[in-house]
């Protein structure tokens, strides 16, 4: 794991600042991430009441991208930060924007959630949410779980998942559209059923940003916009 010098300032409120936009970072995450899993077990159980507490933490998700965003302006305007300091603001700035992007995704799986317990129980389709669901919140924990640690190792592991989940989602996407062929009764289910197929594939996307966020934040290297391979030949250079 590589570590971060986030505490070698004359400044103790310099450290304190660095450390709590972290933290809160964090704390936000942990929000998120049960955002997602309870949109997937609202999916998976026709659970509308589930799904109700999804929506109503979107306000809360929103309130703290907010918070945190003011905080890193405040830092870069007082502190003026170089280095690695400079890049944690950065990454920070960055990844809440994308940890309040994948709480509008699990908000959309929470309403097709209830618009597909008020159809009744779609016969195809949940398998492949159950895997989908299972991979992205893994990417999204895992990613997570980087940030914390600073570890470039499994930033570059959440990077590699990514490609899997873009390959589930692609053969998802042809058999649903297979089966609506087949049945054309369940198209309207069926298209629930690939849109939250979609925000599970975007919650993927915005897992692979945080860890992107993370080997900038070690390495200083950008990596975004390029293939899993040139990530892993940059990030350990």
């Amino acid at each position: 794991m590589d570590n971060m010098n986030l505490d070698q300032h004359i400044s103790q409120r310099f450290n304190q600042d660095l450390e709590e936009i972290r933290s809160d970072l964090l704390e936000m995450g942990g929000i998120v991430e049960n955002q997602v899993v309870d949109a997937i077990a609202a999916l998976m159980d026709a659970d509308s009441e589930k799904a109700s507490k999804v929506l109503k933490t979107e306000d809360k998700v929103d309130i703290k991208e907010k918070s945190i965003d003011e905080e890193c302006t405040q830092i870069l305007a007082r502190r003026q930060p170089a280095a690695s300091d400079l890049r944690l603001v950065l990454a920070v700035s960055k990844t809440i924007l994308d940890l309040e992007r994948i709480g509008d995704e699990a908000a959309k799986i929470a309403r097709y959630a209830i618009e597909l317990s008020e159809e009744g129980e779609s016969p195809r389709g949940y398998i492949e949410i159950r895997h989908i669901g299972n991979c992205v919140h893994k990417m999204l924990h895992d990613a997570l779980d980087a940030f914390a640690r600073f570890d470039v190792e499994q930033a570059i592991k959440v990077v590699k998942q990514d490609k899997s989940v873009d390959q589930d989602y692609a053969t998802a996407i042809r058999e649903m559209i297979t089966y609506m062929f087949e049945d054309p009764h369940s198209i309207t289910r069926m298209m629930n059923i690939i849109w939250a197929l979609r925000a599970l594939e975007r919650i993927g996307d915005h897992g692979r940003n945080i860890a992107e966020q993370v080997i900038y934040l070690v390495k200083g290297k950008d990596v975004r916009h390029i293939s899993y391979k040139e990530v892993k030949e940059k990030a350990r250079s």
